[in-house]
């Protein structure tokens, strides 16, 4: 069993709040229809996650057998058997896509069907692309944005939209720095690695690709904060005072990443460092006291 959890890697459920993005930043927790309909987006998508880990892992089991971390996991290590691996993905592809619909919540099954059919390609063919493949990274966190927003009736604002794609463009790139230069010759060396595609990637091209993503994400999240659909919405014009909260935050990521503590699992280095934790609680705590007064 705990073999079985490891491959459905509940801790990056997390990655599944983009989904409620737009429930909270349009006050619709309210709403008793849209929080039911972004619950039942949030858990598909988690459904519809795990199957996408099993089915990369299936996929990789040759190439994560020989690399001297990933050969740890469940089905590479053997053990998970290959007939339950599949239907392991089986149950979870079904549960995934019956969720919502058993729950009359059709548009939410098709985002998270467009979610799998992405993810699919993305495991076959498109992770060897460059630049495609963090921009399907992308286009997942997307979806899951989809799912919260339009697929239950929320019209999100385009500020929001914008940044939340920036960001997850430099989540995704600075992924892609830390595990290029964790590789023996800045990356050069791939035996036993089975992110193919870091062989065109360069420590150079992924430092500005960097650089131009965060310093998007933080413009175009100052650019929401002083938003006037966005002052007539919560309330206040002054959530602009979050910005150098923000951007102490991602200064800080950028620390640990060019510091070689980070970058690699995205998740898991924003709720270990204890300066991005107290970055994210005085956030919630500066929204909440501008939006509740």
């Amino acid at each position: 069993m705990s073999a079985v959890i490891s491959l459905l890697r509940p801790q990056q459920w997390l990655k599944n709040g983009f989904v409620l993005i737009g429930l909270i930043f349009s006050h619709g927790w309210a709403d008793p229809d849209l929080v039911f309909g972004v619950a039942v987006g949030f858990l598909s998508f988690c459904l519809a996650s795990s199957a996408v880990y099993v089915l990369n892992d299936y996929h990789d089991r040759a190439a994560d057998a020989a690399h001297p971390k990933k050969r740890h996991r469940a089905i590479a290590s053997g053990r998970v058997g290959l007939r339950e691996a599949r239907v392991l993905i089986a149950v979870l592809f079904c549960g995934a896509l019956g969720l919502p619909l058993a729950c009359g919540q059709w548009p939410v099954a098709l985002v998270v069907a467009g979610y799998l059919v992405l993810n699919i390609a993305y495991t076959l063919r498109l992770k060897h692309k460059v630049l495609v493949d963090v921009f399907c990274i992308a286009a997942g966190f997307m979806l899951r944005l989809a799912c919260g927003t339009y697929a239950v009736g929320i019209t999100p604002s385009r500020w929001m939209l914008l940044c939340s794609f920036m960001l997850t463009l430099f989540l995704g790139f600075a992924k892609r720095r830390a595990e290029i230069v964790a590789m023996p010759a800045g990356g050069l060396a791939m035996q036993g690695s089975t992110r193919i595609v870091l062989r065109h990637y360069s420590a150079p091209l992924l430092d500005n690709l960097v650089a131009i993503t965060a310093s998007a994400s933080l413009l175009t999240y100052g650019l929401y904060t002083v938003d006037a659909e966005t002052a007539a919405l919560h309330g206040t014009e002054h959530l602009v005072l979050t910005l150098p909260i923000v951007t102490f935050g991602v200064f800080r990521y950028l620390h640990l990443l060019y510091k070689g503590e980070s970058g690699e699992e995205p998740g898991r280095d924003l709720l270990a460092d204890n300066q991005i934790r107290v970055a994210v609680l005085a956030w919630v705590a500066v929204v909440v006291l501008l939006v509740g007064t």
